[in-house]
């Protein structure tokens, strides 16, 4: 584990039309990205013009695939696109596909807060947080060089619970949560990891 690591962690864009009420999705609805999710996806394309990634990671679902591809797409010598299931949404289990009111009828607001400040999972839901914090941690200790991972918001919080270092520096933020086209920054410098930034949006 030596060099400098950059690591940018995005968001997909948006699965619902504006205006659509939301409802909770996770890994077994494999929703396509609607119009505004792939601009989106392009203005984080334009947004990354000036960096170049040497691996890009995005989990199976075609929601992540198609921000990553739209990021990608004008690059020239782009890294081929690789996917990881440790990067998949979570399964929100009896939620799964429910609007979001009927989700807090069923759970509570205090457990949806505790989900979104310290990935404590509500009743039911399925997240398999030691395979994504394993999925993590293999990601810290490799080389050196810049990477892009799409994902989704459930997993992506718990790249700030797999550190010790990050977990102190992520109790500054109002929510582990990232917004959909959204994205966080985290660099590995002399063996340390640094938050540099979380749910930014171009």
């Amino acid at each position: 584990m030596t060099g400098e690591l950059i690591v940018t962690i995005v968001r997909h864009g948006d699965t619902f039309e504006m205006g659509e009420p939301p409802r909770r999705i996770g890994a077994r609805t494999d929703l396509p990205l609607v119009a505004n999710g792939l601009a989106q996806a392009r203005a984080l394309g334009a947004a990354f013009a000036g960096e170049t990634f040497d691996r890009v990671l995005a989990a199976p679902l075609q929601r992540t695939r198609a921000t990553a591809e739209a990021i990608l797409a004008d690059r020239m010598g782009a890294p081929d696109l690789s996917t990881a299931d440790w990067l998949t949404e979570i399964d929100h289990g009896p939620d799964e596909g429910q609007r979001e009111e009927d989700v807090l009828a069923r759970i509570g607001h205090a457990a949806l807060d505790a989900w979104d400040s310290a990935a404590r999972a509500p009743d039911g839901w399925i997240v398999d947080a030691e395979r994504r914090l394993a999925g993590w941690r293999a990601l810290w200790a490799q080389g050196a060089g810049r990477v892009l991972i799409v994902t989704s918001n459930g997993a992506a919080r718990f790249a700030l619970l797999s550190d010790a270092g990050l977990q102190r520096q992520a109790a500054a933020l109002p929510s582990l949560k990232l917004r959909t086209g959204a994205y966080g920054t985290i660099v590995r410098e002399a063996g340390a990891l640094r938050l540099l930034g979380w749910d930014q949006r171009p």
